[in-house]
């Protein structure tokens, strides 16, 4: 008998849910919570073989609650059940932990052989998630345009984004006025940006000032 847990914040849902998958036979729902914390209590007090996780709800939402279930118990199998597919829900939940991720549009009996293969240690992912992660792993595998910069001209940008003058450039790094202009203007070029404002934007928003002084 595979023990599940249901933790959502709407009853309806809960109510829905736990009707169908009470008639399984080999389906057995062992509690219910209404929020991220107190199914996260539930879960290592209980320690069901899965546990249904609804993602927005209050006091405690789906992704905190995975990750403190994950840390106090690395073997909970966690099948996220959501109405969202942003980038800001799905890549989270499954950093967190999260085994299975599929959304409240599939059907109850769906549902139920997401718990039957997820519990035999498979992955479920919804069509729709399948395509957002193939998505996202394209995207972070895409070369990113500071890839283009040269060392010297990294350099140059670190002491851009620093608020550095090109002469105070040129004398940090013992090179010449003029080739710290050509520098510059090579990275603004690369970056694809008009101004070194938004060169220095660019640099911090990819953590190059960091990466640089670690």
């Amino acid at each position: 008998m595979i023990k599940v847990l249901l933790i959502d914040d709407h009853e309806m849902v809960r109510l829905g849910v736990s009707s169908y998958l009470m008639v399984q036979p080999d389906i057995e729902v062992i509690g219910e919570a209404s929020n991220g914390l107190a199914g996260y209590n539930l879960a290592v007090e209980l320690k069901p073989d899965i546990i249904l996780m609804d993602l927005v709800m209050d006091v405690m939402d789906g992704i905190e609650s995975t990750k403190r279930i994950m840390a106090e118990w690395p073997e909970a199998k966690i099948i996220i059940v959501t109405s969202f597919l942003d980038d800001e829900k799905v890549f989270p939940a499954i950093q967190a932990g999260a085994k299975s991720y599929i959304l409240k549009t599939s059907s109850a009996e769906d549902i139920a052989n997401a718990i039957r293969e997820t519990h035999q240690g498979g992955e479920v992912m919804g069509p729709e998630v399948t395509s957002k992660l193939i998505e996202g792993e394209a995207e972070q595998n895409k070369p990113k345009l500071h890839d283009e910069l040269t060392n010297r001209e990294f350099e140059v940008l670190q002491c851009v984004a620093k608020g550095f003058s090109n002469q105070e450039i040129a004398d940090e790094l013992f090179i010449s006025l003029k080739t710290v202009k050509t520098h510059v203007s090579n990275i603004l070029s690369k970056l694809q940006v008009s101004d070194r404002t938004q060169a220095t934007i660019y640099a911090y928003q990819h953590d190059l000032i960091e990466e640089q002084e670690s």
